[in-house]
């Protein structure tokens, strides 16, 4: 081979070069091409001859030596050319054909769908789907659903279903004949004979129930309602001309209202369940023993209701040896309250009964649905009730009395109630005068009637802990609602006055009221110089604060030395009315053999007492007009912490490019807030300028008149609330800045201790003090005086917003509460609607009845589990009660499922004698289905009936 030709040979070897193979080169593409296309025919040609198992694990083999980009690329090469066999087309079309789809199903294929998934659940539920389903049948739902409700038309299509009898077409023939024979010719008179023959099935039907009822109740076992249908007689004549479905209605009706007549009475001291004869006249003796000792006639007691705020201190405020019965305002009836006030008594009268209970000085809210005014108070079971309470006090010889601590005193219809109430039951009533404004400040005031040596707060309760209790009512309130949700699981088993004392005194404990009560003065001034200091942003601080405290303690004591001087002068001048009063009482209580009746001189005394109020009554109205300005005062201060706090830092950070709100949602929350600001500081203004040139011939009602005219802010204000509340939740869920904002500003000494929602609160608050003040002024202005016709104008239209922001808090605290319990109980329907509200809560138990045809005496009962009976207005939901304990803790969590809800019309009630086998037992019977069930304690029983048949009488009306 020659050199010539070397060259050209190592190119042909350079070519041929292989890498990892000798059959692959590398340098040469066409010929590496070609071996790769012939190699992947070889080893497509192998997998066609291969089985299915080898071709799994040659594929198993290649996919586990592939990188993740070759998985991609094979993931992306299958969603692109290869269509996917399942696919949910809920999730690709668009929800309107989706919906479309849909509705084709019935409602148990809808049910079904709902099953699947969750994007099924959530399209098989709309409301389009099931709102023709509900109308076809003429199912409307009784309410209009909220924005935010969800299937509220599934749930009202299967509640509908659910009540409804489903017989078969046998089933229907054997209960109401064949009624599908072809129709004759006259069809009038084919339907006469219809109905005729309809009403005589129904009419059957009804008798053949009549005789079960007697066979399963018989007439002569006491205690059920079996026996008062002995004297029923079904109606004739021209009411069996009636509709079938109407007449057993009205016998239904007649049924229930026959359970309720059945009921035990409110039971005495001595065990028996009828109501003792409690006239004044002929019932000295009745509810006291025969033993007239000292002990029994100094008795004190005072009912306290759970409305009050905090009611936990008030309780731990009473005295040692005070009778304390600690009562729901809701879920207890008038009758209830008397039975309580029996059990506290054990037969004796007490010396002095007070009452602490809300309301204002025209009406005593003392339960719910019974806010006792001039209009109800001769109303049959109001007037019962006050006679038989005034029983339960000492006579006035032996120096009884019934003290309100409600403002009674500070109107002329509160001077009414107290004045038929005492001609009512000749026992003496009395009631703060009010003329201190504030939260239950009324209470320290002054008190009408004849005094003792000391004020009747202080027979009752401890008076530093009452006064620290009214001055710190709101804080203490929104702090007890976290205290009791911690604590109430430790205390559920205890009584709730016991429960109430022990929080009560470790809020006591842990506030240090002591320290507080000495300290007060000083600790308001503090934060008042505090406040300046704030606003002022002045260099040297302490020295700003100690000038503020000099100046503050100089004006202090010439505010002193002035009240002392007027005190004096009070004193020389005008004697106190209400001790020239008791005198008198104590010198005609000596005469008492000789006067004519205690009703007369009752009269004598309202006489004198209405004089003594007249003959100062210039005072007590300057008094007035002075805690007028004083408290519009305070009120503006707070409105001006919402400006200078809240508004003007936020407007600042806004025109500073430091937003940390928008321009629109600080106009939404500030706007209304600040013209009311503007607004009173006006009305304030004008009263100043009239106390300076005070006089007893100038008026105020015009003022009020002009201030009257311009409440549109005011009605602007209050349409807007929710939203301006919603505006600042959402902003502090959605804005960190506003958020942090808030925790640096609310519930600070600066705002006293209250958050932004709380102060926006305070317009509501003022309107009923508005109201107060100007009861108190027209009572203590003379009648010919020019002033009293505007004070009435005023009145009429201060209360009408009154009445309107009254409306606006109880529709919110019914929405809540409903909220609430829907929350609670698993598998509840929907509860909101028009005008519900949430009577009273009852644990009880199940019980099962071993043999229904002993005698009621011998029947044997077993628990089968727990129940609670929630009690609305319209109906009744029952649930069943489980409870879940934590290991290694006090602790546990009660859960509630529903079983039913039944209307209350449609409820029996039947009572079960207590006997050695079962005790506080009782029957609630459905139209299926019935539930034997037993209290704890025999109060919580007599409580329960009494209000639940309270609720079924005002739902058959």
């Amino acid at each position: 081979m020659s050199l010539r030709n070397f060259p050209q040979e190592s190119l042909e070897v350079e070519s041929f070069r292989t890498r990892f193979s000798a059959w692959t080169p590398f340098t040469n593409q066409s010929l590496n091409r070609q071996l790769f296309q012939e190699r992947v025919t070889l080893i497509t040609h192998w997998f066609g001859l291969w089985t299915n198992k080898q071709r799994r694990e040659f594929l198993f083999t290649i996919l586990s030596q592939c990188s993740k980009s070759q998985l991609r690329f094979l993931q992306d090469w299958f969603s692109e050319r290869q269509q996917v066999a399942r696919v949910d087309f809920s999730t690709v079309l668009p929800r309107s054909i989706s919906l479309f789809i849909f509705s084709f199903l019935s409602p148990k294929d809808l049910c079904a769908a709902a099953q699947v998934s969750w994007p099924w659940k959530f399209l098989t539920e709309q409301d389009c789907l099931w709102m023709p389903k509900c109308t076809k049948f003429g199912w409307f739902l009784p309410y209009t659903p909220t924005q935010n409700e969800y299937g509220a038309w599934k749930h009202h299509y299967i509640a509908c279903v659910s009540s409804l009898d489903w017989l078969t077409p046998r089933e229907a023939a054997a209960v109401y004949g064949t009624l599908n024979e072809p129709k004759p010719e006259d069809e009038e008179f084919q339907e006469r004979q219809r109905e005729k023959c309809l009403r005589k099935i129904i009419w059957e039907n009804i008798a053949f129930r009549k005789k079960l009822l007697f066979k399963a109740r018989p007439p002569w076992l006491s205690g059920t309602c079996s026996r008062t249908l002995q004297s029923w007689s079904l109606p004739r004549g021209p009411q069996m001309g009636r509709d079938g479905a109407g007449f057993y209605e009205a016998l239904e009706r007649q049924l229930v209202l026959a359970s309720l007549d059945a009921l035990p009475k409110r039971s005495n001291p001595s065990g028996s369940h009828s109501y003792p004869v409690l006239l004044r006249k002929s019932h000295r003796g009745v509810g006291r023993t025969d033993d007239n000792s000292s002990g029994a006639l100094h008795t004190y007691v005072i009912l306290i209701s759970s409305r009050i705020p905090a009611y936990e201190m008030v309780v731990e405020s009473v005295k040692v040896g005070v009778v304390t019965v600690l009562y729901e305002h809701s879920g207890v009836t008038l009758e209830g309250l008397l039975h309580l006030v029996d059990r506290a008594l054990q037969g004796r009268k007490a010396q002095s009964l007070g009452i602490f209970c809300g309301g204002n000085s025209r009406e005593i809210d003392l339960l719910q649905g019974y806010k006792i005014c001039i209009k109800n108070l001769l109303s049959p079971e109001v007037r019962d009730f006050w006679e038989k309470l005034g029983s339960c006090v000492a006579t006035k010889e032996e120096g009884g009395r019934v003290d309100f601590f409600v403002p009674l005193g500070a109107s002329e219809a509160g001077m009414e109630i107290l004045s038929q109430l005492s001609q009512l039951t000749g026992t003496f009533f009395s009631a703060p005068t009010g003329i201190a404004t504030g939260s239950y400040q009324h209470i320290l005031s002054d008190w009408l009637g004849a005094q003792q040596d000391r004020p009747p707060p202080s027979n009752y309760f401890s008076e530093s802990k009452l006064q620290a209790w009214s001055s710190f009512t709101d804080s203490l309130e929104d702090t007890l609602k976290s205290v009791r949700k911690e604590l109430h699981p430790l205390f559920k088993n205890l009584q709730k006055s016991i429960s109430g004392q022990i929080i009560g005194q470790l809020m006591f404990d842990a506030l240090s009221m002591a320290s507080i009560l000495q300290n007060q003065d000083a600790a308001q001034t503090l934060a008042d110089g505090l406040t300046e200091l704030s606003k002022e942003g002045s260099d040297k601080p302490l020295e700003f604060l100690s000038y503020f405290l000099l100046k503050k303690s100089s004006k202090r004591s010439e505010e002193f030395e002035g009240s002392d001087i007027l005190i004096e002068r009070d004193v020389n001048v005008t004697p106190d009315p209400l001790r020239k009063e008791r005198s008198a009482v104590e010198d005609s209580s000596q005469d008492t053999k000789s006067s004519p009746s205690q009703s007369d001189l009752n009269m004598e005394v309202l006489v004198k007492l209405e004089k003594k109020l007249k003959m100062n009554s210039v005072e007590k109205r300057t008094q007035v007009v002075r805690e007028l300005v004083q408290s519009e005062r305070r009120y503006v201060q707070m409105l001006g912490i919402v400006r200078d706090v809240y508004a003007r830092p936020l407007r600042a950070a806004l025109s500073s490019n430091r937003a940390i709100l928008s321009a629109a949602n600080t106009h939404i929350i500030f706007s209304d807030i600040l013209r009311i600001l503007d607004l009173n500081r006006e009305f304030l203004d004008n009263l100043r300028d009239r106390l300076q040139e005070w006089s007893p011939a100038h008026c105020v009602g015009e003022i009020f008149i002009k201030f009257g005219r311009q409440l549109n802010t005011y009605t602007n204000f209050f349409n807007n609330y929710p939203v301006v509340l919603k505006t600042i939740e959402k902003c502090r869920e959605m804005t960190p800045a506003f958020r942090a904002f808030l925790k640096r500003h609310d519930k600070t000494i600066v705002t006293r201790m209250l958050s932004l929602p709380e102060l926006l609160l305070y317009p509501s608050r003022r309107f009923g003090e508005y109201i107060h003040l100007l009861y108190a002024l027209r009572l203590h202005t003379p009648a010919g005086h020019t002033d009293r016709g505007d004070l009435t104008t005023a009145i009429d239209q201060i209360k009408k917003y009154e009445d309107y922001i009254e409306q606006i808090k109880e529709n919110i605290n019914m929405k809540e509460q409903l909220s609430d319990v829907q929350t609670i109980i698993s598998g509840c329907p929907t509860l909101s609607g028009v005008n519900r509200y949430l009577i009273r809560i009852q644990d009880v138990v199940q019980l099962h009845c071993c043999g229904e045809t002993m005698d009621f005496s011998l029947r044997l009962y077993e628990e089968t589990r727990d129940l609670s009976l929630f009690l609305f207005n319209d109906a009744l939901l029952v649930t069943s009660r489980g409870t879940s304990h934590t290991p290694f803790e006090r602790t546990s969590k009660t859960t509630y499922q529903f079983i039913a809800s039944v209307a209350l019309p449609r409820i029996l009630v039947e009572d079960i004698p207590d006997s050695k086998y079962v005790k506080n037992a009782f029957i609630l019977q459905g139209p299926k289905r019935e539930w034997i069930c037993a209290t704890e304690v025999a109060d919580d029983k007599f409580l329960w009936l009494s209000i639940l048949q309270t609720a079924i009488r005002s739902s058959m009306k």
